[in-house]
């Protein structure tokens, strides 16, 4: 009689057929429960923004967080019950998991510096999703604020995952009004009072249409003398995020405007001299 007699084939299929079937049933309950508890942590960020007047990215922010925390303690939680499922002592696991995490933890500073920067970043409420901020060598938009990580997505469609400890220093460019500057060259030969007085026209003009314009726009007068042109210097402040928009609509407003009154924007030229030989 060989080992594979001695098998009781019946009551190893039957066993094993327990296992995958709990298996089975916790992966649903698991999914079940993240969907709901997901659902959950929806409905009462929204209710809450709401009531206490949140601002959207405040209440992504700390939405995307409780989402991710309720996911690391479900999954923890799946672990657990699995093991119990092949006969597993959890406690003993989680004793030799932390004289083990003893053993590494100074190989892990790195993590627990992630998680310390993380916790006052949302502390302090430095940034939120969807600021424009430049923190960590990256400037672009935030998607994420983490823990241990940070997301931010810069404007040529990169998605830069930045840990936390690396920010040692943080801009964040969506906290008030942006200031709007547009510098416009006008040749030497033009007259100056009339180009301000055309450019503030077209100012005003900008300022009455676009919604985005809280303050000005006003021209500040001659900024710079040029090689081949006077500079003058146009200032506004806009609505966050709305200063190039309203750049934009400055230099294509303020380019027409000069055409149609006979201003020249000059552009650098070249001449050549030619000497004959006598």
């Amino acid at each position: 009689m060989n080992l594979f007699d001695e098998i009781n084939w019946e009551g190893f299929l039957v066993d094993t057929g327990i296992i995958v079937l709990k298996l089975i049933a916790i992966l649903i309950i698991y999914a079940i429960v993240k969907a709901i508890g997901n659902r959950f942590i929806e409905r009462t960020f929204t209710q809450v923004s709401e009531k206490q007047n949140m601002s959207p990215g405040r209440a992504n922010t700390l939405k995307n967080l409780s989402k991710s925390i309720f996911t690391y303690v479900l999954l923890f939680m799946a672990v657990a019950i699995i093991f119990e499922t092949f006969g597993f002592d959890i406690k003993a696991l989680i004793a030799g998991a932390g004289i083990i995490g003893l053993a590494v933890g100074f190989g892990a500073q790195g993590l627990v510096s992630d998680v310390v920067t993380g916790f006052f970043i949302l502390l302090e409420k430095q940034m939120d999703v969807g600021d424009y901020v430049t923190a960590g060598g990256f400037g672009g938009i935030v998607e994420e604020v983490g823990l241990r990580t940070t997301h931010i997505r810069s404007f040529d469609g990169t998605l830069n995952y930045v840990p936390n400890r690396e920010i040692s220093s943080l801009s964040n460019h969506s906290r008030g009004n942006m200031r709007a500057l547009v510098d416009i060259g006008i040749s030497y030969g033009d007259n100056i009072d009339e180009a301000i007085r055309v450019i503030q026209k077209v100012c005003d003009n900008v300022a009455a249409t676009n919604e985005a314009v809280v303050e000005g726009p006003d021209v500040l007068g001659v900024q710079s003398l040029g090689s081949s042109d006077v500079v003058l210097r146009v200032l506004c402040r806009t609505q966050n995020m709305e200063q190039w928009g309203v750049e934009r609509q400055l230099r294509k407003e303020i380019k027409e405007a000069l055409d149609a009154n006979g201003i020249e924007i000059p552009f650098p030229h070249q001449v050549f001299i030619e000497k004959k030989e006598q």
